[in-house]
């Protein structure tokens, strides 16, 4: 009798282990068929996008009006200088006062000029610009379409025969590019700017010392690498905010989610693309 029990118990471990592998194995490809399905309508969403864009070029049926374009220039790009001077002059300040002991040991406090200069202009500049950038428009965009998936605002434009693409995602497209790769040459020089408003009110490094330090510091080569980098990370928060707000279900609750999802995704995919660009313009030398 007591060996029967104890069989029964192993049996019902062992059914439980089972039931536990299962669960997590279902869960590991429910995940991975998320992450396929998402890479697919992104890059389908970009291709789209990029035919209307060609189109608009060619033909003049397939034009959107200017007014589109510079509403959303102003709404995603003028609206977010604020926020980014603000953040960058404080990453100047920050930089200046982390490397001011360091250097100031070695005798070579002037070169804070070159620190703060060149992570300006190879690297935060356009990062922290695209990270501020994706939670102020990005998830402003995902709501806003969002808003309108739910409230079947996308479903009247195709019953007029109107694409949603070429009206609500190109316009944003070109305004989220243009005007990243803008902010990003605003925050490179605000981020210049405070650093050079600390070394010479706290540092004590005259203006002249680090104006000369950063000229020679900084390449033509590291202002187009941040722009081209702005660019593309701009195009990069534009297909996940337009992808998850035209996909969102479920009424407030999923406008929220899309809302959450673009934010997450896009500071994710800025990172692993930075770090694409840092290993490639390394391996070439730029």
């Amino acid at each position: 009798m007591l060996m029967a029990s104890e069989s029964v118990q192993k049996a019902g471990v062992l059914e439980r282990s089972v039931r536990q592998v299962g669960r997590f194995t279902l869960g590991r490809i429910r995940t991975a068929g998320d992450i396929v399905r998402f890479f697919g309508g992104a890059v389908y969403l970009l291709y789209d996008a990029c035919v209307w864009m060609i189109r608009g070029i060619y033909q003049r049926d397939a034009r959107v009006a200017r007014h589109h374009f510079s509403s959303q220039m102003v709404r995603v790009g003028i609206r977010s200088i604020p926020i980014v001077v603000l953040v960058q002059t404080f990453i100047g300040v920050i930089l200046a006062l982390q490397m001011a002991p360091v250097l100031r040991s070695y005798g070579q406090l002037e070169r804070v000029a070159d620190i703060v200069s060149i992570a300006m202009f190879r690297e935060l500049g356009a990062l922290l610009t695209g990270v501020v950038f994706s939670g102020f428009a990005g998830a402003s965009i995902a709501a806003e379409l969002g808003t309108m998936v739910e409230g079947e605002e996308i479903k009247a434009l195709r019953a007029i025969a109107l694409n949603p693409i070429r009206f609500l995602v190109v316009p944003r497209l070109v305004a989220t590019v243009v005007m990243l790769a803008m902010l990003t040459v605003v925050a490179d020089a605000v981020g210049v700017l405070g650093g050079l408003i600390t070394s010479k009110f706290v540092l004590g490094v005259p203006f002249d010392t680090y104006l000369n330090y950063t000229k020679a510091a900084v390449f033509p080569s590291d202002f187009v690498s941040g722009i081209v980098k702005a660019a593309v990370f701009g195009l990069m928060i534009l297909i996940i905010a337009s992808y998850e707000g035209l996909n969102a279900r479920g009424g407030a609750e999923g406008v929220g989610l899309a809302t959450t999802n673009t934010v997450v995704k896009s500071i994710v995919a800025l990172i692993s693309a930075d770090v694409v660009f840092t290993a490639i313009f390394y391996t070439y030398g730029i």
